[in-house]
């Protein structure tokens, strides 16, 4: 078999196999009729012409069978996910795979997984590896090669100019569903992914707010929780008007809820540093966040006590700086049973607040929270309030509402762990002003439009991914206007508006800090 021969039909399977999220996702838009046959037909086969192009170009004499075979297992894993999950294998995702632990790996995993990866992966790279490609003279090769090239293009050319009304609208109104192809878009996310982390490197970080001091004169100490929260969406929140009590034990505290927060991005490994950033979402780039300080720094140059406790695979890199303690195995973590637990961070939280013994405290709790697809991990079982449950991690084998009962019981045990957050705090109130503050790094889907999961590009994901749950609370004789707060509280605001807002409960006084986005001080939003 040439070389040539073995491109075409590699890029042929790929079409007719590794593209059902694609086609998909197109015939959603451009609904299977009679009218609409001659262009997808098209479609596939200007895909077809594509990879074969990009084949061509990138494979050459030894090369041919690595690649092909590297490329149908990459495929494979790409087309589940894909499929399964309607989610994109864009550069931001890629960032979430490097950063994601064995843990979060492992509920990945399922027999579907295998089927699609020796079915789609390793079948097709046996039958490459076994194939006798003839040796041409270079030469020969070479004219082979723009020969296959031309010919593709002169495909691609006639099928959109004869159908040029179509492919206006695909190419002009529709850009979203180029991200599903496969190979293609992948790759070019892995090329755009390297060369960041190539050009990355080791960065000088800016420092920021080295003029940070807490006001003169402010003789009370101050004692404030942060609890990140992970892919806890705002409409499954009853205080946000969800049918279901999600929320009991948060409804008898006197909390102040924001309805209306969106995140800064929809991927921890995007809205954690930009949340902590002073960057905001439209300022926001990987490059720029770790090479600047954040919100954990400028708090450092004001005097005040910063501890990060992690349950979660990671903090992102905010935390470089300040003390950071690991809560996700039973060495450190005494609530354990099939992970370890959330509320497991508040052990000796009390002795740490304790030994403090001038200056201000702030903490941050990063949460296992909502992480998908394996919601029912994510709560003892004492929570399973809302059944039955989908108890694999394989969401499109699960019915909407055993995904959402899964889900709801998680929302229920984060609002069980926020209560007794509040219930430290309450136990510290003679020797602090203390406050809360909960915010979700990212929503999630949960099959909408055959949607899971999260980390869809911001300009294409869906509010559930982006509409956060937001919660404060403050004893009663925090220096705060809570009443003026609580009028305020259904005003939209964002990530962005929390470095400010810190800042502002700990009457920082720095240039860094904007009152105007500091939701306790500010007039707008």
């Amino acid at each position: 078999m040439t070389k040539a021969k073995l491109v075409i039909l590699a890029s042929i399977f790929w079409v007719l196999f590794g593209n059902f999220a694609f086609f998909r996702n197109v015939t959603d838009v451009y609904a299977l009729s009679l009218g609409n046959v001659a262009f997808l037909a098209s479609l596939a086969l200007v895909l077809a012409s594509i990879v074969t192009l990009i084949l061509n170009l990138v494979t050459f004499r030894y090369t041919t069978k690595p690649i092909l075979i590297l490329l149908f297992l990459l495929s494979s894993f790409a087309s589940y996910f894909m499929d399964s999950y309607n989610v994109i294998i864009d550069p931001t995702m890629l960032q979430n795979i490097a950063q994601t632990n064995l843990g979060e790996a492992s509920d990945l995993l399922s027999l579907k997984l295998l089927f699609y990866v020796l079915l789609l992966g390793v079948l097709p790279s046996v039958l490459v590896y076994k194939v006798t490609l003839k040796n041409a003279a270079l030469k020969n090769e070479i004219a082979s090669k723009l020969k296959v090239m031309a010919v593709a293009l002169l495909v691609m050319a006639v099928m959109i100019f004869s159908l040029s009304k179509f492919y206006t609208s695909f190419f002009r109104e529709h850009k979203p569903l180029r991200y599903y192809t496969n190979p293609i878009y992948y790759l070019y996310a892995v090329g755009d992914y390297i060369n960041s982390s190539f050009n990355s490197g080791r960065v000088a970080v800016k420092a920021i707010g080295t003029d940070a001091r807490v006001k003169a004169g402010d003789t009370h100490r101050e004692l404030i929780i942060l609890v990140v929260g992970e892919a806890a969406r705002a409409d499954r929140f009853s205080l946000n008007g969800y049918a279901r009590e999600t929320n009991p034990l948060l409804q008898k505290e006197d909390v102040i809820n924001f309805s209306n927060v969106t995140s800064c991005g929809t991927s921890t490994a995007v809205s954690v540093p930009c949340m902590f950033s002073n960057l905001g979402r439209d300022g926001y780039s990987d490059k720029k966040a770790r090479s600047t300080e954040n919100l954990l720094d400028v708090l450092r140059h004001a005097g005040i006590h910063v501890l990060w406790r992690e349950n979660n695979s990671d903090a992102k890199g905010v935390a470089s700086n300040v003390q950071y303690e690991d809560f996700k195995s039973a060495k450190s973590n005494p609530v354990c049973d099939i992970e370890c637990r959330d509320e497991g961070m508040l052990s000796g939280l009390q002795d740490y607040i304790a030994k403090q013994k001038t200056g201000d405290i702030f903490i941050v709790l990063h949460q296992m929270g909502n992480h998908g697809p394996a919601y029912y991990k994510r709560y003892p079982a004492a929570f399973e309030r809302f059944k039955p449950v989908c108890k694999s991690n394989q969401l499109e084998n699960c019915s909407r509402e055993e995904i959402s009962n899964a889900y709801d019981n998680a929302i229920l045990y984060t609002d069980y762990f926020l209560s007794k957050v509040i219930a430290l705090l309450k136990r510290n109130t003679q020797d602090f002003e203390t406050g809360m503050i909960y915010m979700s790094d990212h929503g999630e889907s949960l099959g909408e439009n055959n949607l899971y999961l999260h980390g869809l590009p911001y300009m294409m994901a869906p509010d559930t991914q982006k509409h956060i749950g937001a919660v404060m609370w403050f004893e009663a004789d925090f220096k705060l206007d809570q009443k003026a707060l609580r009028i305020k509280s259904a005003k939209p605001y964002s990530h962005d508006n929390l470095f400010h807002t810190v800042l502002g409960l700990f009457e920082v006084e720095s240039l860094v800090y904007d009152k105007k986005k500091d939701i306790g001080h500010g007039d707008s939003h």
